[in-house]
């Protein structure tokens, strides 16, 4: 049974509730105790609770107490706003009176990470856009932001992944198909065809090229294509012992308890082309010369990364997904998105002021971005649209007429304010852990990022409504 608020405490539990009040209500930083009341918003209550009625129709009415919707909400916030693991989480908030206090626990149980987690997958990447969205009306309620400015940018949160190599990839693809296998063979016995380990001689094959990779003599090259086409043959010959392993648990040749059967032959059935598309990719690469293998993964267990190349001298490749992140006054992210696929930045303008006319019911009346986002279209659109100030900068232009306007006074000024957006990102990676996404797909990620933005913005909302209760 999933509710809202916590339910009534008994006379225990209050006087340890109000023990814990007293000794922590000093202890509060200031901008928590105004995110603590924002947080009260019943809507986003509602938001959070709706997400488990539709998992069970009957779970608001019938079944044991469960974690209510304000301390799950509330757990999976200060996560992200402390950028910690599920178990720190859950060793911090037992911990800690202000902890226990902020997210409503307080003298009772706290879930273990266990339960955390699945709380946040159940929340699921669209209850956290919802979620976004009604912080982000709170902000205009409160007038913390007005619409009048709008910054957009662009970055790579990277999977988590290991920096993927031909070798590691078919390393990888090996160790869990013989994993599954095993399991497969101590629940089926010996029952059609016999397991062969293969990973001791993969391991040797994958440590010869390495060594084989620094030799960059015409001999050293000669060993390395040696090395791969000995790897590629044992990775292919595990391939299709897998293959006889889903094959024979479908037409029940291996018989044992059905569900940890059905869920190796899942596992299989989903790692094998992987690792099949790895085997094609190594042998045009590594063997044939060409490095513009189609359908190329760079992770057999996060097959949706892309490479992507920003330019940056620092990482000039990086393994991911492109963000995208909009802002409006006083550093709250209106909008943020993660693409399946890559666009380019130039086709991300018009669908932001779009989509802040959409938030906020009229055009901004300055939008700013990088060299990335200019386009004589974009531009033109921008000003159909209604934005009076478009500080969109072209380097390559040689129009004098261009130039000149690039050099005004309000187009400088309206850059300068651009550049917020990039310590943004900058902080949503440093304080919130954006860098690299620890939650798996394309879903995960969005998920990841919804929380830890929505993290980022109350902090922001909190700070701003404690400068204006001092003033």
């Amino acid at each position: 049974m999933i509710q809202t608020h916590r339910a009534q405490l008994d006379l225990g539990d209050e006087f340890i509730a109000g023990f814990i009040a007293e000794r922590s209500d000093d202890l509060w930083e200031p901008w928590m105790r105004q995110v603590d009341s924002v947080l009260d918003d019943e809507r986003l209550l509602e938001i959070t609770q709706d997400a488990w009625n539709r998992l069970c129709k009957k779970s608001k009415t019938r079944g044991r107490p469960a974690t209510p919707a304000d301390v799950i909400l509330r757990l999976l916030l200060l996560k992200h706003i402390r950028d910690w693991s599920y178990e720190e989480l859950e060793r911090e908030v037992r911990a800690n009176f202000v902890y226990r206090q902020f997210t409503r626990i307080g003298g009772g149980p706290v879930p273990d990470d266990k339960s955390m987690s699945r709380f946040s997958r159940q929340l699921g990447p669209a209850v956290i856009e919802k979620l976004h969205q009604r912080v982000v009306g709170i902000a205009q309620e409160k007038k913390i932001i007005q619409g009048r400015k709008l910054r957009v940018d662009t970055t790579v949160v990277e999977t988590d992944i290991h920096y993927p190599t031909d070798s590691t990839l078919l390393g990888d693809g090996v160790r869990v198909l013989t994993r599954v296998m095993k399991k497969v063979t101590e629940v089926a016995g010996e029952a059609g065809t016999a397991l062969r380990d293969r990973t001791r001689s993969v391991k040797r094959r994958i440590l010869e090229i390495a060594r084989a990779s620094r030799d960059k003599s015409e001999k050293g090259q000669q060993k390395l294509s040696t090395a791969y086409e000995k790897l590629v043959d044992v990775t292919s010959r595990v391939v299709g012992q897998a293959k006889k392993f889903s094959a024979e648990i479908g037409s029940k040749i291996k018989r044992g308890p059905r569900q940890v059967l059905q869920k190796a032959k899942r596992q299989l059935d989903e790692m094998i082309p992987r690792v099949q598309q790895v085997i094609r990719q190594t042998r045009q690469r590594v063997l044939g010369g060409d490095t513009r293998a189609e359908g190329k993964i760079v992770s057999v267990f996060e097959p949706q990364t892309e490479v992507i190349r920003k330019g940056k001298a620092g990482k000039p490749t990086e393994f991911g997904k492109l963000v995208k992140i909009q802002e409006a006054e006083n550093q709250i992210i209106t909008h943020y998105e993660v693409f399946e696929e890559r666009p380019s930045d130039s086709a991300l303008l018009t669908p932001s002021i779009e989509r802040h006319i959409e938030q906020f019911g009229h055009a901004p009346e300055m939008a700013a971005a990088d060299t990335g986002f200019f386009s004589a279209a974009n531009e033109t659109k921008a000003e159909q649209l209604g934005v009076k100030w478009v500080a969109v900068p072209s380097q390559s232009t040689k129009s004098p007429q261009r130039k000149q306007r690039q050099k005004k006074r309000w187009f400088k000024k309206a850059q300068k304010w651009r550049t917020g957006c990039e310590g943004r990102i900058s902080v949503l990676k440093r304080r919130h852990g954006v860098n690299r996404s620890r939650y798996k797909g394309t879903d995960g990620m969005r998920r990841f990022v919804g929380l830890s933005v929505i993290a980022d913005n109350l902090i922001n909302i909190g700070r701003v409504l404690q400068a204006s209760a001092k003033n």
